[in-house]
């Protein structure tokens, strides 16, 4: 039988499956000795017998009890106790981070008589009718599903009523009246009066906390953060701990390092006189960790003390949620602290020179899209640029977009392809929706540690909070700062690397890191000198040059581009590749010459086709050679001419209606008429499964010859010019291994001939694209004739799902995702279980008819990081993407061989 509660002091850090995330590391800041307020935890196991069944188990009740009675015993206290009331948390904490997706409850167990007891036993009744109206609101709000603004606006009035504008400035009889009013909003929107046994309470807390599991936001987040769906989260209960008790006493959440910068030294925000959500809801500005250690040295020194242990104990940086109870400190959660990519960087590195972690592990703490991120462009410092105000720099980036002031506008102008900048008073879970809409977004309130902040840092996106003198006027649907109007719709820049915010649009440069990957670390060091930047920006450069240059050491996998002009492989190259694995030839068939090819196409006869592919010989040719040129040494990949029939064409419809009404006018032209015909008679209900690729080459006469001996020509002419071409030749959708070898056998014939003619011996391997299921399942045949694969995995992905990638994106993808039937888009990262099988069965089989089969891939799977782990498990030899995915590419394989050993 499973056992669903744990104590704190019965786990550790390595339970997060079990535990979730929070309670794991409450565990193990319990073992480690740091003052942790008692409590337990409810399983993940629990959470998910809850999903499966909807019902608690009915075990769980008796283990709660069991539990609870354990935490009065050790405390001295009792549930809702009327002299001495111990009052609990109920809070959420899966194995992975969604901060403010899911609920908690402060305060359970207070009630009208408890309350009673909570004074005495404080001996500050504002305090104790404070955390009762606080009780009655989350419960109100979490629980029994009322909207929160009800309650934010009676506690509006409230303050508006005396005079105040803080929660602080109320007194005992205020909150007093303010916990009837609540209790009242209660009775009304939920037709039930408001729990006062106090297990009553926690057994509700319990539910709405695993409830907040499935909510919309929780699997919005999810889905964005590919996390999965059937983990579930943990409860866990903890003993109440007080910010809320006075001057001596507060609340905070704090960092071991900058999130969003890396710089050493300990970051944070405290608020005196609150409770832990008032931070993280950025519903007032917070203090910095320095003022607090001037209001209080001695908690301030424990803090220090504790976060030091943690960093040590973790190696890495680590965020940490605190309360200060009448000058003594405790604990409430710790985590490795989520960071901006330019933190990822800097503190990967510090970690390595501080002799904390390996290089190893150095590179295993960023990522492919941290880099990416890092290559963005930025603002430019010396433009003219309209300063509107200033906030805390919270993630960086360069943001410009049209402000709105709500999330749902956010949605629906981003859906219609507008870039929006969310502007908020402050931001809550409800707003997650219009923050993944946004390219950025600007609060007025908030700190490092608000919603805001961690949830932007979280995703990458760019971030400005606290900008105070913001004032948001939603009935004007305007911003004001000082005398200067913004309307909504209008643009602003928002910078999240300094917390700048400029009206109108702002040109950008390319980042250090950009002129770094593509010129060197000499050019972009210079860069950052001549812009007057800090030296926080060399110090990012210099940890992206370690790391990448560690990840092109460790890794096995070799990083192609996919490219299809001298220019393409020019970038390329400089980027880091090692050749190219993927030139689509029918871009070279695009303007003018895709005349010559439908002239190909339509020949009537040997001499109309023979001419055209004449004119097309010398074009294809330079184009090869241009490209060899660039790769001189490297391989390439050149695939023959492979798209939809149609593509070379004229529109059916646009020429039936442009000879129509010729005909009408007695005007006809013949040349169309007879263009029609053909048209008509070659049209396809589904030409991306019709007459394309090997199919075409092998249907019209002299198409793949003509490329072939371009390719062999471009080859004789660099050797002859003293090159190194590594020319290779590539067969489109291939499904049987005749065609494999009807091709070969039409190269090997071209390859001799112009060897002959130039007097060099020309063997260029020839090889197949794996894109239809039957080409992996038949793997050991095709590799009797293939010399090498490469997987397209774009049209494998479709043919293995029925998917036409075109048409289902838009059309029920989103559903597909909402519903649960995808976790993420097999186009974006591969589909493992599916696709992936097939890459798996290719390799195994190809390599078994053939050895020396060399295997890559060149679908856009081939710049996803989570696809590149799966092709090194696999063994492919390479993987090829576009050229500004290269840098990623080179960083994901060097941290995939560090992972599986390769």
């Amino acid at each position: 039988m499973a056992r669903y509660v744990q104590d704190f002091s019965e786990g550790g850090k390595d339970q997060k499956d079990l535990l979730g995330g929070k309670g794991a590391n409450l565990a193990e800041m319990t073992r480690l000795g740091l003052p942790v307020p008692p409590g337990f935890t409810i399983t993940t196991d629990a959470c998910r017998a809850y999903m499966r069944t909807g019902q608690l188990p009915p075990e769980l009740r008796v283990e709660v009890t069991m539990a609870v009675r354990r935490l009065e015993d050790a405390l001295g206290r009792g549930l809702g106790d009327f002299h001495e009331p111990l009052l609990v948390s109920v809070r959420s904490g899966a194995k992975f981070s969604m901060p403010g997706m899911m609920e908690t409850v402060l305060n359970v167990g207070l009630n009208d008589a408890s309350v009673v007891g909570l004074t005495e036993f404080s001996g500050d009744e504002r305090f104790a009718w404070d955390s009762y109206r606080r009780l009655v609101q989350m419960f109100g709000k979490t629980v029994l599903d009322i909207d929160g603004d009800l309650f934010a606006d009676t506690l509006d009035k409230a303050k508006a009523a005396k005079g105040v504008d803080e929660d602080v400035d109320l007194d005992a009889a205020d909150l007093r009246a303010l916990v009837d009013a609540f209790k009242e909003i209660v009775r009304t929107e939920s037709g039930r009066e408001f729990p006062q046994h106090p297990r009553e309470q926690l057994d509700l807390a319990i539910v709405a906390v695993l409830r907040s599991w499935n909510t919309e936001r929780a699997r919005l987040y999810r889905r964005r953060e590919r996390i999965p769906d059937d983990l579930g989260t943990a409860v866990n209960i903890c003993s109440m701990v007080f910010g809320n008790l006075g001057p001596t006493s507060g609340t905070g959440v704090a960092f071991t390092r900058d999130p969003a910068t890396g710089h050493t030294g300990d970051y944070g925000d405290y608020l005196v006189n609150a409770q832990g959500e008032d931070v993280v809801a950025g519903i007032r500005n917070t203090l910095s960790l320095t003022e607090m250690e001037a209001a209080d040295p001695r908690a301030y020194a424990d803090l220090r003390a504790a976060m030091r242990r943690l960093e040590t104990h973790y190696r890495d940086l680590c965020d940490v949620e605190f309360t200060v109870e009448r000058g003594t400190l405790w604990m409430l959660q710790t985590r490795v602290g989520k960071r901006t990519a330019p933190a990822a960087f800097r503190i990967a590195t510090q970690l390595v020179d501080e002799h904390l972690i390996t290089e190893d592990e150095a590179l295993d703490r960023v990522s492919g899209a941290q880099l990416a991120q890092l290559m963005f462009p930025r603002f430019d410092a010396r433009a003219d640029r309209t300063l509107l105000t200033r906030g805390m720099a919270a993630s960086p980036g360069a943001a410009v977009g049209r402000v709105v002031l709500d999330s749902a506008t956010a949605q629906r102008w981003a859906a219609e392809g507008q870039p929006v900048v969310l502007v908020r008073r402050e931001t809550n879970p409800d707003d997650l929706g219009g923050m993944i809409a946004s390219v950025g977004v600007l609060t007025a309130r908030g700190g490092k540690t608000s919603h805001a902040a961690v949830v932007a840092r979280g995703m990458g996106l760019t971030c400005v909070v606290g900008a105070d003198r913001l004032e948001i006027d939603l009935t004007a649907r305007s911003v004001t700062v000082g005398d200067r109007v913004v309307a909504e719709g209008d643009t602003v820049a928002v910078d999240g690397s300094t917390g700048e915010v400029f009206l109108g649009e702002v040109p950008v440069v390319p980042s250090p890191v950009s002129t770094y990957l593509e010129q060197g670390l000499d050019a972009a060091l210079t860069q950052v000198a001549e812009t007057g930047e800090d030296d926080a920006t060399s110090d990012l450069v210099r940890s992206v040059h370690r790391l990448l240059t560690h990840a092109d050491e460790a890794r096995r996998l070799r990083v192609h581009a996919n490219a299809d002009t001298a220019e393409d492989a020019r970038r390329a190259r400089a980027l880091g590749a090692e050749g190219i694995g993927l030139c689509r030839t029918e871009h070279q068939f695009l303007g003018e010459r895709r005349l010559l090819v439908e002239r190909v196409v339509l020949a009537e006869d040997d001499a109309a086709r023979d001419a055209a592919l004449a004119e097309l010989l010398p074009l294809q040719r330079a184009d090869f050679t241009a490209l060899l040129t660039e790769m001189d040494g490297l391989p390439t990949t050149i695939r023959l001419i492979d798209p939809p029939l149609h593509e070379f064409l004229p529109d059916l419809t646009d020429l039936a209606v442009k000879v129509a009404l010729a005909e009408e006018r007695g005007q006809a032209d013949p040349q169309d008429v007879r263009l029609l015909a053909a048209v008509r008679r070659m049209h396809e209900a589904n030409p991306m499964l019709g007459l394309r690729g090997v199919r075409l080459g092998l249907t019209v006469p002299g198409l793949f010859a003509l490329q072939i001996r371009a390719v062999c020509e471009a080859t004789a002419d660099r050797l002859a010019d003293g090159g190194h071409p590594h020319a290779e030749i590539m067969v489109p959708l291939v499904g049987s291994v005749m065609e494999v070898h009807l091709v070969r056998d039409e190269a090997l014939r071209i390859m001799a001939e112009v060897g002959a003619e130039r007097g060099v011996h020309l063997d260029l391997p020839v090889g197949a694209m794996i894109e239809l299921p039957r080409a992996a399942l038949t793997a050991d045949r095709v590799a009797e004739a293939a010399q090498f694969f490469s997987f397209g995995t774009n049209d494998l992905t479709q043919t293995t799902w029925g998917f036409s990638r075109d048409d289902v994106e838009a059309a029920f993808f989103p559903q597909y995702l909402a519903n649960g039937v995808l976790t993420e888009s097999p186009f974006e990262s591969i589909d493992t279980k599916g696709v992936g099988r097939l890459v798996r069965i290719a390799v195994e089989e190809g390599r078994a008819a053939r050895p020396d089969l060399v295997v890559g891939v060149c679908g856009e799977h081939g710049g996803d990081p989570e696809s590149i782990e799966f092709f090194d498990q696999v063994g492919l030899d390479y993987v090829s993407c576009s050229p500004y995915r290269v840098p990623v590419a080179r960083l994901e394989a060097g941290r995939a061989a560090i992972r599986t050993g390769s």
